[in-house]
């Protein structure tokens, strides 16, 4: 292990993660899974009137895991009221912002004297859920994911899996992957394996490319099975193991996120979506300049 990556292992990892879709797509329940955490037990369950006049909000929630001796910090950033009111136009808008500003503020933070201590809340990676109900992807999805994908890393959920039947699952998976290459939808691309990783590596990562959208159930609740105690969801024709690669694809989100490809996603943020924002305000400043200098040389004259 290098000094550097021994330093930073003990420092510890910063991750912002953020999850977007309708309600009732159990979007709280994967997050508590996921980092076996309860994050929103203060939650106020709203009714459906009340869900139909919220306005979208981000809310954030911090929490630190430990994952085989390496400490995460993660940022959980939700957006309720998305999707839920009746005219949902450009309810994507809010989600947006709170992306840029938080570009923003690195900007400013990057320009500033005190470089060394930047806090970076740039959203690494969002979480966008699918419903299962429906017939693919629906217009207000195609809509949110083509307006922020060049903002951040979207990787698609397929919500609730355990309302599918696992054929329905892989046809599900087939035509949301088709669409989103229909509607020119950059979702976060797996790097390629390099040609010496081993054999094991690169059937995983396939797996991983092959799993898009991922099929999830979430459950914090421990059932028995087969004499085992296991997270999952107990039905009257048997058990949904959140945990079973068999039963849906939890633990390869999981790994993916936590485990094989935190650094890629932080990569890709920093050197793709963060650099285009750079970019583009170096540009707006650049004109503002020429402008007040083309304004100064005419009044001289």
């Amino acid at each position: 292990m290098t000094r550097i990556h021994r330093k930073s292992v003990k420092k510890g990892f910063d991750f912002t993660l953020m999850v977007a879709g309708e309600s009732g797509l159990g979007k709280s329940t994967l997050v508590n899974s996921l980092f076996l955490t309860d994050l929103y037990r203060d939650r106020k369950l709203l009714g459906a009137e009340e869900r139909i006049m919220q306005t979208v909000e981000i809310t954030k929630h911090a929490v630190d895991i430990e994952e085989k001796g390496v400490r995460l910090r993660l940022t959980i950033v939700d957006t309720p009221g998305f999707g839920d009111a009746v005219n949902n136009t450009e309810c994507w808008k809010p989600v947006a912002e709170y992306i840029d500003q938080q570009f923003e503020q690195y900007f400013r933070d990057e320009s500033g004297l005190n470089r060394k201590n930047i806090q970076d809340n740039r959203v690494h990676c969002c979480l966008y859920f699918i419903s299962p109900f429906g017939h693919g992807l629906r217009p207000l999805d195609v809509e949110f994911m083509k307006a922020l994908h060049q903002r951040v890393n979207i990787v698609p959920i397929l919500a609730k899996a355990d309302t599918l039947t696992p054929p329905e699952v892989d046809r599900k998976k087939r035509k949301i992957r088709e669409e989103i290459e229909h509607f020119g939808i950059k979702i976060y691309q797996f790097p390629d394996c390099d040609s010496d990783e081993d054999e094991d590596f690169k059937l995983q990562d396939q797996a991983l490319k092959e799993s898009i959208p991922f099929a999830v159930i979430g459950s914090n609740t421990v059932v028995e099975a087969r004499g085992r105690r296991v997270r999952g969801r107990l039905y009257p024709w048997g058990i949904v193991e959140v945990e079973n690669p068999g039963h849906c694809d939890f633990v390869k989100l999981r790994t993916m996120l936590v485990r094989t490809h935190m650094q890629d996603l932080k990569d890709v943020t920093r050197e793709t979506h963060y650099e285009n924002y750079r970019a583009q305000c170096i540009q707006s400043m650049t004109r503002l300049v020429v402008k007040e200098r083309n304004r100064k040389d005419r009044s001289r004259n």
